[in-house]
């Protein structure tokens, strides 16, 4: 199933046609509060109001053209200025394609410094998150830049892949903020795990290897995962360390276990809400089918009357 929805993502046919149904349209509004900033906005009101954090992208990847990447930076100006104004406890994240990453990899640094300089001026911090593998040296390379620049920048890492641990323990000397996710993307296994139980094992052992090494240094980490069994086996082993719960945050995206993440941050957990809104969402969303099969029930059931 999980092939299967990875390849609904990359399909071209299909990402030009199934968005323009009805059904798929009401499916999608599970994981996202609709296509605008203001309802991306308007549905944090509740979650700060619980003491949950929000953390906003605007989805879309891959410009066809690096003339492309002035309006959305712009953008991500104006969602920062508005995050300000309606007084949220949030921050943004991009994806660096947004930015014309496939194009010049000096005109996306440039265009994230931009972003990232408001972010700062605001209070909030600029997240990278991270695409597939042809993406990752890169996106490594331009964080690397940007948080010797401007501290509050983050980079999201993924579990699955094996060089991960590698990764982490090259960045650590910029005291990182770092986003953990598993990964949604259909990469070899050469260079990835694909059973599901190696890649919770190698988030469990990246997550608690990089609180205890980094203990006492300003490092953010954030737990970009809905498997609530695993975020409490890493509050577990960190405890027995003498790290506590509020060393990391949890990282759930809209509509999904929102349950949980309201009792989470009931128990003391610092929790953040990732809430992604735009038009450009039918790859997003298939990968975060892909992700879960709960998320396919999830999904059908939205369809029904």
């Amino acid at each position: 199933m999980r092939s299967v929805f990875l390849w609904f993502a990359r399909n071209q046919w299909l990402k030009e046609r199934l968005p323009r149904l009805w059904f798929m349209r009401r499916a999608v509004r599970r994981f996202m509060p609709g296509e605008t900033m203001d309802d991306a906005l308007h549905a944090a009101e509740p979650l700060q109001a619980a003491g949950i954090r929000t953390l906003y992208t605007r989805l879309g990847e891959n410009l066809s053209a690096l003339d492309e990447a002035d309006a959305v930076a712009a953008h991500y100006e104006q969602l920062i200025e508005r995050i300000v104004a309606a007084g949220l406890d949030g921050e943004v994240s991009v994806k660096p394609t947004q930015l014309g990453l496939d194009h010049d990899l000096d005109a996306c640094h440039t265009f994230l410094a931009r972003i990232a300089t408001r972010a700062e001026a605001a209070g909030l911090y600029l997240w990278l998150d991270m695409e597939g593998s042809a993406y990752t040296e890169p996106t490594i390379e331009l964080y690397e830049r940007l948080r010797a620049e401007h501290p509050r920048t983050g980079i999201c890492l993924q579990s699955y892949l094996r060089r991960t641990a590698a990764d982490l323990e090259r960045l650590r000397p910029l005291d990182p903020a770092i986003r953990l996710v598993k990964g949604a993307y259909d990469e070899p296994e050469q260079i990835a795990w694909r059973d599901r139980r190696a890649v919770d094992a190698s988030f469990a052992a990246l997550a608690v290897e990089f609180l205890t090494a980094s203990r006492g240094r300003p490092i953010r980490l954030g737990l970009g995962t809905h498997d609530v069994a695993l975020v409490e086996l890493i509050s577990e082993q960190a405890a027995a360390t003498g790290i506590g719960r509020d060393a990391f945050e949890v990282q759930m995206l809209y509509g999904i276990r929102t349950r949980e993440q309201y009792r989470l941050a009931r128990a003391g957990y610092r929790v953040q809400t990732l809430i992604a809104y735009g038009d450009a969402w039918y790859p997003w969303y298939m990968r975060r089918l892909a992700e879960r099969p709960a998320n396919v029930a999830f999904a059908i059931r939205s369809m029904l009357p």
